[in-house]
C-alpha cells in the first residue's frame, strides 16, 4: 500500500497589479501542490482578466466576500502597502495564513498589531523576502551557521537601480502616508533582509537620506554605516537614481569573501566565492550542483507550502520580517535625528514607531516654511 497524495493546497490573491503575477506564476509552478482558487480586486474587469489568465475558478470585489465563501489554506496580499496590515489581519481572523507582500507593513506600531494578531490567533502572518530562499543564500547561511569561514568581518550591501518620474505617476508611490517610504522601503528592503539573514543581530547604525532628484514625498537614497553584534561593520545603500542598475551583497568572512550582483533575482551563476590565503580547500565546501533556479517568488512559495503540508512553522514570519522593518525604521530615525540609532531603541511613543519619517522630513519642513 502506498501513503495516499498530498492534499492541494487551496491559494487566493488580493490585488492583481503587477507583483501578483508573479505570485499566480509560482503557485502555477508548484501545481499540483498548491493551487489558485480565487482573486480579488476592486477593478472587477482586471480580476476577471488575471483569473482567466491564471485559472481561478472565482473573482470577488471584496476580501470579505473571500473569506467567507472560500476555504483556503493562504492568501497573498499584493495591493499597495497601505492596505497590507489590515488585509493581513483580516485574513488572520478568517483563519487563513497569510504571505504578504514587502514592506509588511506602514511603521513598527502596525507591524506590532499584526503580531498581536498572529499570536492571538495562531495563524501564519509571512513576508515576501523572497532573496533568502535562493540556492546560494541557502548554502551561504548554512556555512555561517556552521563556522567554518570564520568571523564575519565587513559587508557592502547595495540596491543602485533607478526610476523615472513616471513611476511615481501611481497616486499610491512616493508618499510615506501610503508607501511607508522610498527606496529603503520598497527597493533595498530585499538586500538589506538578505544581509540580516546572514550577519545576525546588529547593534547600532548611522544613516543619511535625501531627495536627490525625483518628484517624491519620500526619500530617493539613503546610506547607513551598521555595526553588527558580531562585531562586523556593514554599508547599505538604496537608491533609485542610479542610472547603471545593480544589487551587489559582499561578505567578508575571515576565511573568505562571498559575493552576489544582480539586479531581480539572482542564480548560483551569479555568486563568486574568494577564499583567503591558507584556506582554498574553503573553496570545495562552496562548490556544488548548481541551481540556475532565480530567487524569485517560486522559492519561498515553496519552502511555505512543505511547511503549511508537513505542519511546520513557515518563514519569513512576523518576528523576523519585524527585525527587518526595524532596520528601516532605524535608518529613516538615524538621517532625520542626525545620530546613531541603537537596535530595539524606536518603542514606545517614539515618533518613528508610529510613522518611518517621524514628522522630521527635512525637505518637507523646507517645503512648509516656504509656502
Amino acid at each position: 500500500m502506498t501513503d495516499a497524495a498530498p492534499r492541494t493546497l487551496r491559494a487566493a490573491i488580493i490585488g492583481t497589479g503587477g507583483i501578483a503575477h508573479a505570485h499566480a506564476k509560482a503557485i502555477a509552478d508548484l501545481a499540483p501542490r498548491i493551487e489558485l482558487v480565487a482573486v480579488v480586486d476592486v477593478d472587477a474587469a482586471r480580476a476577471e482578466a488575471f483569473a482567466e489568465r491564471f485559472g481561478a475558478r472565482a473573482v470577488y470585489t471584496d476580501a470579505a466576500d473571500l473569506f467567507e465563501a472560500e476555504t483556503l489554506d493562504l492568501v497573498h496580499v499584493c495591493t499597495p502597502p497601505v492596505t497590507h496590515v489590515p488585509l493581513g489581519i483580516q485574513a488572520l481572523r478568517a483563519g487563513v495564513p497569510v504571505l504578504i507582500e514587502k514592506p509588511t507593513a506602514l511603521s513598527l506600531d502596525e507591524m506590532d498589531r499584526l503580531a498581536a494578531v498572529s499570536l492571538e490567533t495562531g495563524v501564519p502572518a509571512l513576508t515576501v523576502f523572497q532573496h533568502r530562499f535562493g540556492a546560494a543564500a541557502q548554502h551561504l547561511m548554512g556555512l555561517v551557521r556552521e563556522g567554518v569561514l570564520g568571523r564575519p568581518l565587513v559587508a557592502v550591501c547595495e540596491t543602485l537601480w533607478h526610476r523615472s518620474p513616471e513611476y511615481f505617476d501611481l497616486p499610491w508611490r512616493g508618499r510615506w502616508a501610503v508607501e511607508g517610504g522610498g527606496p529603503t522601503m520598497g527597493h533595498g528592503i530585499h538586500q538589506f533582509d538578505l544581509l540580516l539573514a546572514v550577519l545576525g543581530p546588529w547593534t547600532r547604525l548611522s544613516a543619511f537620506a535625501a531627495r536627490q532628484s525625483l518628484p517624491t514625498d519620500t526619500e530617493d537614497v539613503s546610506m547607513a554605516l551598521v555595526e553588527f553584534d558580531s562585531g562586523a561593520l556593514a554599508t547599505v545603500v538604496n537608491s533609485i537614481v542610479s542610472p547603471r542598475e545593480t544589487s551587489r551583497l559582499r561578505f567578508d568572512f575571515e576565511h573568505a569573501t562571498v559575493e552576489v550582483e544582480h539586479l531581480y533575482g539572482y542564480t548560483d551563476a551569479d555568486w563568486t566565492f574568494t577564499p583567503a590565503a591558507g584556506h582554498e580547500h574553503l573553496a570545495a565546501l562552496w562548490e556544488r550542483e548548481p541551481s540556475d533556479e532565480v530567487s524569485g517568488h517560486r522559492g519561498q512559495l515553496a519552502q511555505i507550502v512543505d511547511a503549511l503540508s508537513g505542519g511546520d512553522d513557515p518563514g519569513v514570519g512576523v518576528i523576523e520580517a519585524r527585525r527587518t522593518l526595524e532596520f528601516a525604521a532605524a535608518t529613516y530615525a538615524s538621517a532625520f535625528r542626525g545620530r546613531p540609532v541603537l537596535a530595539g531603541e524606536i518603542r514606545g511613543d517614539d515618533a518613528f514607531a508610529a510613522s518611518m519619517d517621524g514628522g522630521l522630513v527635512p525637505w518637507a519642513a523646507i517645503k512648509e516654511a516656504a509656502k
